[in-house]
């Protein structure tokens, strides 16, 4: 471990005893040399601490601390940052994988960037431009709402600063879409950089949390109104307008394909959102 990270990894782990030792190997694997791996375990009942503990014996770099009692994704998230060393936090989930040279392409690219307080990669390409490149408040919110998208990203995909999350106060409680919310609020304040693809692998399977996404489709949709309608959104009332019809029409679009294929159950969660959806400005 270095005396002085850059970048600590935080991982922090529940019951991932198929997937975290690969995890792990992942992130000791990195050609970038400066970091801390901070794992953190939220009350596994299975294997997941044993095999931590196994790589930690084997490496001095893998830090395992584990949780009195549960505390659920996002503040676990928070648990781990709170114990971090390094000036970058670079989330890679248990069941996820990150590249070899990923560490030192987040740490190149945020290094000649100094003004972003936080990264983002994974993202679609961009037709204009190549990655990286740097995006102010009010650029990230109309490339979020009027463009690629943004801030549907996961964890996983994000490298953030350390002062810039701390003096944010960490991720909210709020399951499932804790990371949406969060982006929101650092991009209202801070410079994002985005950077490009094959840094991270995000693991599909069946024990997903996101495979049950839809059900927290109000909640996001909350989280979108609240922050579209706050004094320090940076889009003005003309793109404001502009969303408003967007959303409704994508709603209207959603709700008319699920009818026809016969997927009652999500008609009805997108018409309770079509219902809950109100103008911006």
């Amino acid at each position: 471990m270095a005396d002085n990270p850059g970048i600590s990894v935080l991982m922090t782990t529940y019951n991932r005893e198929r997937y975290v030792e690969a995890a792990i190997r992942s992130v000791l694997a990195s050609t970038f040399s400066g970091f801390e791996l901070v794992v953190v375990d939220d009350g596994s009942s299975d294997r997941t601490v044993a095999i931590v503990e196994q790589l930690a014996a084997e490496d001095h770099r893998v830090l395992l601390h584990i949780n009195p009692q549960n505390l659920g994704d996002y503040p676990n998230r928070n648990r781990a940052a709170s114990l971090a060393k390094g000036k970058y936090l670079k989330y890679v989930d248990a069941d996820d994988l990150i590249y070899p040279w990923g560490l030192q392409i987040l740490w190149d690219c945020m290094e000649k960037h100094p003004d972003a307080g936080w990264g983002l990669c994974s993202l679609a390409q961009d037709t204009q431009r190549i990655f990286p490149f740097l995006l102010n408040p009010k650029e990230a919110y109309h490339y979020h709402y009027l463009g690629p998208e943004l801030f549907h990203k996961a964890p996983l995909s994000s490298i953030i600063r350390k002062s810039v999350f701390d003096e944010v106060g960490g991720f909210k409680p709020l399951r499932m879409v804790g990371d949406s919310e969060m982006w929101h609020r650092l991009a209202q304040d801070s410079p994002v950089l985005l950077m490009p693809h094959g840094i991270v692998w995000y693991r599909h399977h069946d024990d997903q949390e996101s495979n049950v996404i839809h059900e927290f489709a109000l909640t996001y949709q909350t989280i979108t109104h609240d922050y579209l309608t706050s004094e320090k959104c940076p889009l003005d009332k003309n793109q404001l307008q502009l969303i408003y019809t967007n959303r409704r029409r994508r709603l209207m679009r959603e709700i008319f394909v699920d009818f026809v294929k016969r997927d009652f159950k999500s008609v009805r969660s997108t018409r309770m959102q079509l219902r809950a959806l109100k103008p911006f400005t």
